[in-house]
């Protein structure tokens, strides 16, 4: 165990005359061009210590009792305060955690509202407000002071310019959303210079925009970048939190993806992928906080207020709901803590310019503590006129009872869809008796969602995201390859709904490299084409591989990092994706507008499913368990469009189907065909006869 210095009872820095009384709002620190006032929400803290330290950020310099206390708000004003100071807070209250309080003045704690952070963090156990190893756990209090050790807080001044610079405000039926770690998608791109790559600013290297926009991509969906630290038993294992999901500041862009100046350069890329057109959505985590369970460490909101912060167990508060597998949980029931959630959001849209948000274990943020789709959270998201026009994406999910929300948020709110992703793996691999679950997916998930006037664009269907299989890896491996995370391959699904396709991992076999490429064609084709919102994780369309990590959250290295060696190669599809988001925007009847009816009063059809004979299918061939075949036609939206006659064949026999009549249809032809080069049909008249080869897509355009 390191040695630490005590904390002196009486310091020699502590001063009582800088401070004024200030003001209750707004919290956090806020420079007025004269001073700054710094307020702290805590309604059991005794006192409240503005910690003051100099330009290194290794010296406290000035200690300040915050002044007065207002509405639970301890508050005080110090002209002598600029932008740039560094500082944090020592909060004193009891420290009984059977009561669920947490206090030790001890421990240097973060701003929950801090701009910005200064300084490098190392793990130590005076980061803990108990004495490690003790055997009364976390019933022990420990009198180290971490400050050496922790970040601080930085007092910000957020006068900036945005020029010109508007919004691209796409509407959700034209989105395409592609989903990427900032440092993983850059970090071996070969056009990018080496400084430059894995930063914030490679997002909008022009190679980047290049490549975004020939995919067709609308919005960038960006994994974790608000402040975040590395776990202490990954940092022993020699390994980091790469994902980002360990949040210890909600307000402040993540530095280690900034070059030099964080604030300026995340600015900048926001503002470089909206001149491309690109929105950038943002992975939010305000379901927990990087502190932990009952034995974590102290880094600001348990040492601040504890029992108002966190959901603590109704029979004993020492210990804390754990709905998100992370050990706390967020008590957005708390009218200040959802105050902070509510804050922290506006400023990433006002100060950043940030254009939506995918909400990580969204279920918890619904909690009171059961789930309720009519809660705080959700109230106060839909009331606020700042967010009215930002993207909402929920991750409508966590581990806790009745935590599975698929389709259960509100009106206004997209979900990731994993029935979707599910459905579409299994039907790939040749799984039987899914025909109608298919065909609910490619048409917008209507048992999840349609109801309380929501439509297909709240499915945010998907194949593939962060956590799991890759697509390439989906068609590579069907069991977890986990061990370079240190867990004897514990931790990861094990439910993959993947195939390999006749050998585990790479092979140099022609015949399964062909059917893995094959496979990976059907499944973008499908997401694509499919009602609802697209979302594609980064590098799917290069063949980026994880070599069988499906949770490669600790993987800061070519694991985690996008391989784009293929570029270019038999296994690039980039071109193939930009194909199909073509034909996405020239058929509207792709876009989640509406729901379909199928038939309708007066005998027209929106969308008719058909046999492979050509006829209406019938109850009987929906239920046809070894049917692996589905083909339908999408009517145009407005008179004089052409119809889609779309065909999915998982079964792995060639399959004959008719082309079908359809009012104002001389002949059908081929806009996409998912067979290689020398394997695709071709059109023809309604009537003929085609055969659809084994596991293929194939989609025609109707023509008079």
């Amino acid at each position: 165990m390191s040695s630490h210095r005590l904390l002196p009872s009486i310091s020699f820095l502590r001063s009582d005359g800088p401070a004024r009384a200030g003001s209750p709002n707004p919290l956090g620190a806020t420079w007025d061009g004269k001073g700054t006032n710094f307020a702290l929400f805590s309604a059991h803290a005794t006192k409240v210590e503005l910690c003051l330290f100099d330009r290194s950020g290794r010296r406290e310099a000035e200690r300040i009792a915050l002044p007065e206390r207002t509405d639970d708000v301890w508050h005080g004003y110090c002209p002598h305060v600029v932008p740039g100071q560094l500082y944090g807070y020592r909060v004193h209250g009891p420290y009984e955690p059977a009561a669920g309080h947490r206090f030790n003045p001890h421990k240097l704690l973060l701003d929950p509202y801090a701009k910005n952070l200064s300084g490098e963090f190392s793990w130590t156990d005076a980061h803990f407000a108990y004495r490690t190893g003790h055997r009364s756990e976390d019933l022990s209090f420990d009198r180290r002071d971490n400050a050496r050790w922790m970040l601080k807080s930085v007092v910000v001044d957020d006068a900036h310019s945005w020029g010109a610079q508007t919004r691209p405000q796409t509407a959700w039926e034209d989105t395409f959303i592609y989903e990427a770690h900032v440092k993983g998608l850059t970090r071996q791109h070969p056009e990018i210079g080496e400084p430059l790559r894995g930063t914030y600013g490679a997002l909008t290297d022009p190679a980047v925009i290049k490549h975004l926009r020939m995919l067709g991509v609308t919005a960038v969906e960006l994994l974790p970048v608000h402040a975040f630290i590395d776990d202490r038993y990954l940092v022993d294992k020699g390994l980091v939190n790469y994902w980002g999901y360990n949040t210890v500041n909600f307000f402040t862009p993540e530095r280690r993806y900034a070059v030099r100046d964080t604030i300026r350069e995340f600015r900048s890329m926001v503002a470089g992928l909206h001149e491309a057109g690109i929105e950038v959505i943002l992975d939010v985590v305000y379901n927990h906080t990087a502190e932990g369970n009952h034995l974590g460490p102290t880094f600001c909101y348990r040492g601040i207020d504890n029992a108002s912060y966190y959901w603590l167990t109704p029979d004993d508060a020492r210990y804390y709901e754990n709905y998100t597998g992370t050990g706390n949980a967020l008590n957005l029931s708390h009218p200040r803590v959802l105050q902070m959630v509510m804050d922290s959001l506006r400023r990433w849209v006002e100060v950043y310019h940030v254009d939506g948000f995918r909400f990580d274990l969204a279920s918890t943020l619904g909690r009171i503590p059961e789930f309720d789709r009519r809660g705080p959270f959700f109230a106060a998201i839909r009331q606020d006129p700042v967010l009215a026009d930002v993207k909402l994406i929920a991750e409508p999910w966590d581990i806790g009872l009745g935590g599975y929300q698929v389709g259960g948020f509100p009106n206004g709110w997209s979900e990731w869809n994993d029935v979707y992703r599910q459905t579409l793996r299994r039907f790939w691999r040749g799984d039987p008796a899914l025909l109608g679950d298919v065909a609910g997916c490619m048409t917008g998930s209507a048992l999840q969602f349609q109801h309380d006037g929501r439509s297909p664009r709240a499915s945010i269907n998907h194949v593939t995201v962060h956590d799991g299989f890759t697509l390439a890896d989906t068609a590579m491996y069907e069991q977890k390859h986990n061990e370079a995370n240190g867990e004897e391959n514990r931790d990861g699904s094990d439910d993959n709904a993947s195939a390999n396709w006749g050998a585990e991992g790479p092979s140099d076999d022609p015949a399964i490299q062909k059917l893995r490429r094959q496979v990976r064609r059907n499944q973008l084709a499908c997401l694509i084409v499919a009602q609802g919102v697209p979302l594609m994780l980064a590098g799917d369309e290069v063949g980026n591989s994880q070599h069988g990590n499906n949770n490669a959250y600790c993987q800061d290295n070519e694991t985690g990092w996008v391989d784009w060696s293929q570029a270019g190669g038999g296994d690039d599809m980039s071109r193939f994706v930009g194909e199909l988001t073509e034909l996405r925007r020239n058929y509207p009847q792709l876009k989640p507008y509406r729901w379909l009816e199928g038939k309708r009063d007066d005998g027209s059809y929106d969308i008719k499913w058909l046999t492979p004979s050509g006829s209406e299918m019938a109850e009987e061939d929906w239920n046809f368990v070894d049917g692996r075949f589905l083909s339908y036609v999408l009517a145009p939206v407005a008179p004089g469009g052409q119809p889609l006659f779309l065909v999915l064949n998982a079964a792995q026999q060639p399959v004959e189907f008719t082309l079908p009549e359809w009012p104002g249809v001389a002949r059908w032809d081929v806009v996409i065909d998912t067979g290689e080069d020398g394997d695709r049909i071709d059109g023809g008249a309604p009537a003929d006869t085609r055969q659809a080869r084994p596991l293929t897509v194939v989609i025609f355009a109707g023509a008079s």
